[in-house]
């Protein structure tokens, strides 16, 4: 299935919401999640009991992974600056968070603690006022938490301080932050966001794409990728088990190694056998590696191989090549670039201090992955006095006629007319 076929299926679900707010959210939700909701969002209470039952080791690797974050994405705050154009003109660019975010966090198949920091800490970090997660109910959860999100990702939303967290997935969630959603009595139960975020399956994909102009969206981040472009210099070891780390999230993950080696190619499809076999979700794996999404490219070069990876244009690109930094640097469509043997993609999963929202399905060739500048507005701030607009106005008059457009002439003309019409 390709997104546009999954429009169709997403298109009545997101009517479905728009139409009867909280009461279709509950009626989808138990259709596709088999949970019958009493109430979309989470108490708040469930939160801190998640918090508090939080594995110490866990909970200590999520601070750790949120530390790193702040690290990085910090130092992606802009600042406004100000070009003085002539004397008495100016153009000041003024950066501007959005004013609510609504941030989806997946929980199919795997749940993702790890994509509450990374939709949360680039949106705090840019100073955005309201912030609300969703995440989908799960079934089959810990008792106290049944009909809730995973309690890891409670936990995590604890840990940043968000408290408005919602128990939807799928098309319909994004749906919920685009149009809002009401209850019974025709009060917001859900306040309509300015923005959605965060990565999901082809239904999520669908609806953003289906419902974007209404709500801002950050790329369509769909099931997982990762190339790895390599030469004979690389350990087969280490190629094997990072293509099986992401091809364990999904049975659409794309796995991919190119690489001018023949004999390195031999050797990780050996590796993969064994590892394959033995590792926990082996028919999840061994489905995304032997999906059409997934393969071994054999090229004549490392520069062969760069022109496969830019047209592919990777969620994850990992270069295991000689030189690699070098090799790295001439990468033109990636969402992120591991360099060397010792920069898995699990890494970035998780604590590198880089983001994991990133774009897939080709996307890289003109978005980028999630960041402060995502949740910033860039406004241009224009401030000319009396005598820099009379020295410019006979240009914007020449102008304006030229488009036959001659009110705009005559709007900076009326300015210094003597007279009246």
């Amino acid at each position: 299935m390709d997104v546009d076929q999954a429009l169709e299926t997403v298109r009545p679900i997101c009517a479905q919401v728009r139409e009867n707010g909280v009461t279709a959210l509950i009626d989808l939700t138990e259709r596709f999640d088999g949970v019958r909701l009493t109430s979309i969002r989470v108490p708040v209470e469930a939160l801190q009991r998640a918090l508090d039952g939080l594995d110490p080791e866990v909970r200590e690797a999520l601070d750790e992974s949120i530390r790193r974050a702040r690290l990085v994405h910090r130092e992606q705050r802009r600042t406004d600056h100000t070009t003085q154009v002539v004397a008495g003109g100016s153009v000041t660019e003024r950066w501007v968070a959005v004013d609510r975010v609504g941030l989806y966090v997946p929980g199919g198949r795997a749940v993702y603690p790890s994509s509450v920091v990374m939709n949360v800490v680039p949106a705090q970090e840019a100073g955005v006022p309201s912030i609300a997660i969703t995440s989908p109910a799960q079934r089959d959860n810990a008792p106290g938490f049944e009909g809730l999100p995973h309690p890891s990702i409670l936990a995590a939303c604890a840990l940043l301080g968000v408290d408005e967290v919602y128990a939807i997935g799928g098309a319909q969630a994004i749906a919920m932050f685009a149009y809002g959603a009401k209850d019974a009595a025709g009060a917001w139960a859900c306040e309509p966001a300015d923005l959605v975020t965060g990565p999901g399956n082809i239904y999520v994909v669908a609806a953003k794409r289906l419902l974007r102009g209404l709500i801002g969206i950050d790329s369509e981040a769909g099931p997982t990728e990762i190339v790895v472009l390599a030469d004979d210099s690389a350990d087969p070891v280490h190629v094997a088990a990072d293509l099986i780390s992401q091809a364990e999230h999904d049975l659409l993950a794309a796995a991919v190694l190119v690489t001018d080696s023949e004999t390195l190619a031999a050797a990780v499809e050996a590796e993969l056998t064994g590892r394959v076999a033995a590792t926990k979700h082996t028919e999840r794996v061994t489905a995304s590696l032997a999906g059409r999404q997934s393969a071994i490219v054999l090229v004549d070069s490392i520069d062969a191989g760069l022109a496969v990876v830019d047209a592919y244009a990777a969620e994850h690109l990992e270069i295991q090549t000689r030189d690699a930094a070098a090799v790295a640097a001439r990468v033109r469509n990636a969402g992120a670039i591991f360099i060397g043997p010792w920069s898995p993609v699990s890494l970035g999963d998780y604590c590198a201090g880089s983001n994991h929202v990133l774009p897939t399905g080709g996307c890289a060739c003109f978005s980028s992955g999630l960041s402060v500048q995502s949740f910033l507005r860039g406004i241009h701030v224009v401030a000319y006095d009396e005598q820099a607009l009379r020295d410019v106005a006979g240009h914007v008059v020449a102008l304006a006629n030229a488009e036959d457009l001659p009110a705009h002439g005559e709007a900076v003309q009326a300015r210094f007319a003597t007279g009246a019409y």
